[in-house]
């Protein structure tokens, strides 16, 4: 009871010390939304401080208990521990990525090691695992519901994964793994960072626009050289080159493997997945990577004629053949050709707030939600934009902001976070503030942002990650949202895809941005025949990714590896084709070395089976049916991580998903 009360002293004291930190003390703000204009650098690692204090003092305090341990005292003392740390982490994550300045990377290379090292406080405490192992070995005479259950699988795998049950000399090194894992993987990100900022200031264009730049640039020799310097980021050997880092890491995840019993860190990993094992993975990923490249060699077949005709009026020299950097140029040509389609074309339709507008209205048709602008918020940047979201009956469902433009302080790509979490604590419902980020074109010129059909198609499958996150209805926020297995998260955004070309929803959301005409019916016919066009490529170097991830941490040893020579080796075995090169390469894939999804990349095409087929519900019942609508909100949306996923998409569709699902929908 000492110790106790010290640390609980300590945590007194350093919340007094700091009364104007608005990180501890919170803010009166609408709907919970963080006071990012009081929030400055310097309130963060007292924040810090005073949060993991408080957060152990919680936990010491759990511990303590002299009575015996029940699901209230053990594991809703837990979920309800530690608001301090949410709101510092909810803050400093999501400004880190969408707007790190020097100052603020500064933090989070001191932040990481004290969160690391306060994690592993907390899932090696012997102590505090008694309690929650005595629950866990009697949990089906607990009376626990689904969702409680889940809750306490979850915090007693925590203790497992992280070697609770190993010696104290493996614990220290555990420790210690921790710690610089989270801190490389934090320079890793810096890293990218930077090469995605210099390969902008070369070439004019932004990594998000790079692909739109390969398929508009006529000059060649200028696509090489473009692609090239695409390719070789983070393999530069400059400062900004991430091969010493990868190395690093993937010998550290080794070694944890190692200390947990497992041979490799893709199977640490994929343990408690839907997939379960890499063979599974594997036999997947194999059986979508060999149609893909197929396709994608017809595909090859169909440029080259064009080329040709290029070579024949001496645009090209004899004997030019398509490269990597001529796909997206000759694929634009060919679905010219093919389709009369170009999207110079399109992009007139689609301006960036009439598509978020169109997302907006067609979840009003699918689950009954309002949306309202909000004016005077407080704000991370003057690009961000909030608005409130009901349900049909009026009550609050939560905020979403929206951040969908590049800046030098943005990391690439684009991503859904929350800045609050939905759960319920001491009987109070908080619900959610959720972010959208992208990296869409800005308005310049007097020209609005108007996005691509990739842009658009992003842009719903983030909003779909969002959904999940706002209708949330869980009580513990471990298991809330889009706190779900790695290869279930995707199932949610990605289905929302599926809406985003669909005549009856395009014709409510595209609209020229100068004249406001209605996106024309034929146009439409033209986009949705291109539904499966070009699917050989864009199968091929996503499953290729997934098969690099899988491979990587299938490694056993980092002993005589070359990054570059065992990447090239993973795509000579999987049959690529030199024409194509993985989504992410490895020096630059920050998915796996930055982004948390190690071993679990392949779940976007996992996720891919659950979402056509699902979707080919909808299909059949009508797309905006209210019915199957709702039973997707239900048994998905709102239920995050409360039940095993299988169980949940079950319910919903009334059988397995179908895998043939995917290979109808990329017409393989």
């Amino acid at each position: 009871m000492k110790k106790l009360s010290l640390i609980a002293t300590v945590a007194m004291a350093a919340v007094a010390c700091n009364t104007t930190n608005p990180l501890i003390e919170g803010w009166d703000t609408p709907y919970g939304i963080p006071d990012f204009g009081a929030v400055k650098e310097k309130h963060y690692i007292p924040a810090l401080e005073a949060g993991i204090a408080q957060q152990q003092a919680e936990i010491d305090a759990i511990i303590a208990n002299e009575e015996a341990p029940t699901f209230a005292n053990v594991v809703e003392a837990y979920e309800a521990s530690g608001a301090i740390l949410d709101r510092v982490v909810g803050v400093l994550f999501n400004l880190s990525e969408t707007d790190g300045t020097d100052a603020l990377n500064a933090v989070m290379e001191q932040a990481l090691p004290m969160l690391s090292s306060h994690s592993d406080n907390i899932t090696m405490n012997p102590a505090f695992f008694a309690k929650v192992d005595a629950l866990y070995q009697d949990i089906e005479n607990l009376g626990l519901n689904q969702e409680q259950k889940m809750a306490l699988k979850k915090l007693h795998n925590s203790f497992v994964s992280n070697g609770i049950a190993l010696d104290e000399a493996s614990q220290a090194r555990m420790r210690e793994i921790n710690a610089e894992l989270s801190s490389l993987s934090n320079t890793f990100g810096n890293r990218l960072l930077a090469e995605n900022n210099a390969f902008a200031a070369e070439f004019g264009v932004t990594i998000s626009e790079y692909g739109e730049a390969m398929a508009a640039t006529a000059d060649r020799d200028l696509r090489e050289k473009m692609f090239r310097a695409y390719a070789s980021r983070g393999n530069n050997g400059n400062e900004n080159d991430t091969k010493d880092l990868i190395m690093k890491m993937m010998a550290l995840r080794i070694e944890k493997a190692n200390l947990l019993g497992y041979e490799n860190p893709a199977q640490m990993i994929l343990n408690d997945k839907m997939a379960g094992n890499p063979e599974t993975v594997d036999t997947f990923l194999a059986g979508i990577i060999a149609p893909a490249v197929e396709k994608a060699k017809a595909e090859i077949v169909d440029m080259q004629a064009i080329m040709d005709q290029d070579i024949a009026a001496g645009l090209l020299p004899e004997g030019s053949k398509i490269e990597a950097w001529d796909w997206a140029y000759y694929t634009e040509k060919v679905r010219v050709a093919k389709y009369a389609l170009d999207e110079e074309q399109t992009k007139p339709y689609f301006q960036m707030e009439n598509v978020r507008q169109g997302v907006f209205d067609l979840t009003t048709k699918l689950f009954g939600l309002q949306y309202e602008k909000l004016e005077g918020i407080p704000t991370y940047h003057a690009d961000v934009e909030g608005f409130k979201v009901m349900d049909a009956d009026g009550s609050l469902i939560g905020v979403i902001l929206t951040d969908y433009f590049p800046r030098s302080t943005k990391r690439g790509g684009a991503w859904m976070n929350n800045f609050v979490n939905q759960e319920i604590v001491n009987g109070v419902e908080i619900r959610p503030v959720i972010v959208n980020v992208g990296n869409f074109a800005k308005p310049v010129d007097g020209k609005p942002s108007l996005m691509t059909l990739d842009q658009v198609e992003t842009l719903f499958h983030e909003y779909g990650h969002a959904l999940h996150g706002l209708l949330s209805q869980c009580t513990y926020k471990s298991v809330a949202g889009t706190s779900v297995a790695r290869d279930f998260v995707e199932l949610p955004s990605q289905i929302m895809e599926n809406w985003a070309f669909q005549p009856e929803v395009l014709a409510t959301y595209a609209r020229h941005y100068e004249t406001g005409e209605v996106i024309p019916a034929e146009l439409i016919e033209k986009i949705n025949a291109t539904g499966t066009f070009n699917q050989g490529f864009m199968t091929t170097e996503l499953a290729a990714a997934a098969i690099l991830d899988l491979k990587w941490h299938m490694l056993e040893s980092m002993e005589g590896v070359d990054p570059m020579a065992f990447e090239a080796a993973a795509c000579k075995a999987m049959g690529l084709i030199d024409e194509i090169i993985p989504r992410y390469r490895t020096t630059y894939f920050a998915h796996i070395f930055s982004g948390g999804y190690s071993a679990g990349y392949y779940s976007y095409l996992w996720a891919e089976v659950l979402d056509k087929d699902a979707f080919e519900l909808f299909m059949e019942k009508g797309i905006f049916d209210a019915e199957t609508a709702m039973s997707f909100r239900r048994n998905i949306l709102e239920k995050g991580g409360s039940d095993e996923p299988m169980d949940l998409y079950r319910r919903f569709r009334g059988a397995d998903p179908d895998p043939a699902a995917l290979t109808r929908a990329r017409g393989l």
